[in-house]
């Protein structure tokens, strides 16, 4: 048994999506699972379209995420990752030994040359594949072409006698290729780069990866790769491909979906540890019942096999709802630092309120915060002054008989209590309520409104506590105000 070694290979050409850090995540789960490693292997062959800011924004999400892995040469205390642009005269080692086996040889045609024939093909109604026409060159004619023509591309000598093309994926069952649908598959470019086929191939064999787990999107690169598995005389890895993740509408998740970086997901308020468990449920499930896990145990209770081939549906509501259960499991310091901090990165500057006003602003928006952003729109009532008014709970408000009245006097009670705590603003609201002749619910459903701009909204009294006596009174004052302004009752009063 060969001890268990994964990796994840992104290209750096863009942000950590859904798709990949859910690949990474599966890799990551299998190697704690097993007790064993998990690399990490930059893929930039591609050096038009690879970038720094992306490496960074990969390697961000995925320490956003928790997922570290443990080998690489790295420095300053962090492993790898490995650059595929590093491993350069390792791809030609491998390139001149298939060469040498006569697996390989060089091809002269020109891109024009190849479009060309491919058109000539299609317009035959047949499948455009390589032709074939530089492997039967002789040694004397590559010679010439070499030193007049082009510089050449190198291609896989597909085996010439038919033969399947097959193995048993983890998550898929039985998966063939007949050979005969294959061509002379490039291995290194004309400009010496290596095909993401041969790389990562090489990269595999090199780094001696046991299980290759990765998106369904690959399938149809796996039996090339095991042909050049074979060539090298290299056993090939367990191979586990996930289904693809689809939006709600049934069509590939993409950016036409929305957010589709992990990292667009935190400014959007989910929390890490709700991330990683909503991807995991992305296609894999413990026992159809348990949904909700940390990190560490997912580690524990992982199982490869129990991926499901089927796609898995991307559904917000169903993130939200995850991240809200993981929010209620932190404890109450760590979730008034996490509400704060996004506050702050969006400008609200709450450094100056007291540790015992935060703790308290976020138990009145108690489980109404499904993610972080909600806070934003749960605790307006703090953050914007005024807060925006509810069309609706507004109009009712100007439906009541006598609102202008009861607000008004509760104004004049707030002014007047001296001891600011919950339980003397509840006391000193009700006991109005009793003056009035009237249920205490006449006297804080207005207020309510007056005070949140909506009927629905964390507890009154917590409200008032948190706005401070000042903004209270000014609130509930220029409700009533706009009350007998604008309601059709003022006139009777």
């Amino acid at each position: 048994m060969r001890s268990v070694r994964v990796r994840f290979a992104p290209s750096p050409t863009g942000f950590l999506h859904v798709g990949g850090a859910r690949t990474a995540l599966y890799n990551y789960l299998f190697a704690r699972s097993q007790g064993g490693t998990f690399v990490l292997r930059i893929e930039d062959t591609d050096a038009e379209r690879s970038n720094e800011a992306s490496v960074q924004a990969i390697l961000n999400g995925l320490r956003w995420l928790g997922l570290t892995w443990n080998e690489g040469p790295g420095v300053g205390g962090e492993h790898g990752p490995y650059f595929q642009a590093q491993r350069h005269a390792l791809y030609l080692r491998y390139a001149e030994r298939l060469v040498a086996q006569g697996c390989a040889y060089p091809c002269f045609c020109s891109p024009q040359e190849l479009e060309a024939r491919r058109e000539q093909q299609l317009a035959r109604g047949e499948d455009p594949r390589y032709d074939r026409r530089c492997r039967t060159l002789s040694p004397e004619q590559r010679a010439a072409r070499a030193i007049s023509g082009p510089r050449p591309a190198l291609r896989f000598a597909l085996p010439e006698e038919f033969q399947e093309v097959a193995w048993d994926d983890v998550v898929r069952g039985r998966v063939a290729f007949r050979s005969d649908v294959l061509d002379d598959f490039v291995l290194l470019r004309a400009d010496g780069l290596p095909t993401y086929n041969f790389a990562c191939v090489v990269d595999d064999v090199e780094m001696r990866i046991s299980h290759v787990i990765r998106g369904d999107d690959h399938i149809s690169n796996t039996p090339r790769q095991i042909l050049i598995y074979e060539a090298l005389a290299a056993s090939p890895p367990i191979f586990a491909h996930a289904s693809m993740i689809l939006g709600p509408d049934g069509k590939r998740l993409s950016k036409r979906h929305g957010a589709t970086s992990v990292e667009a997901f935190g400014d959007q308020g989910i929390i890490p540890e709700g991330m990683v468990n909503f991807l995991a449920l992305l296609g894999w499930a413990l026992d159809g019942q348990t949904e909700i896990f940390t990190l560490a145990e997912l580690e524990t209770v992982f199982v490869l096999e129990r991926v499901n081939p089927n796609p898995a549906v991307f559904d917000t509501q169903k993130l939200e709802w995850v991240n809200a259960q993981h929010l209620k499991r932190l404890d109450e310091a760590d979730r008034v630092g996490r509400v704060m901090a996004f506050l702050s990165s969006r400008g609200h500057r709450l450094a100056g309120r007291g540790p015992e006003w935060c703790t308290a602003f976020v138990r009145a928006l108690g489980d109404r915060v499904r993610t972080l952003a909600d806070a934003l729109d749960v605790g307006a009532f703090v953050l914007e002054d005024p807060p925006p008014m509810d069309s609706e709970a507004w109009a009712e408000l100007l439906a009541r008989p006598a609102a202008a009245e009861r607000l008004q006097a509760l104004a004049a009670c707030v002014r007047e209590t001296r001891e600011w705590s919950l339980e003397a603003l509840e006391a000193g609201t009700r006991s109005l309520a009793n003056e009035l002749g009237v249920k205490a619910g006449e006297v804080i459903a207005p207020a309510r409104v007056a005070l949140t701009g909506r009927k629905a909204a964390p507890g009154i009294f917590e409200v008032m506590w948190l706005l401070g006596s000042d903004i209270v009174v000014t609130r509930l004052e220029a409700a009533a105000a706009r009350w007998r302004a604008e309601s059709p009752l003022a006139a009777r009063v």
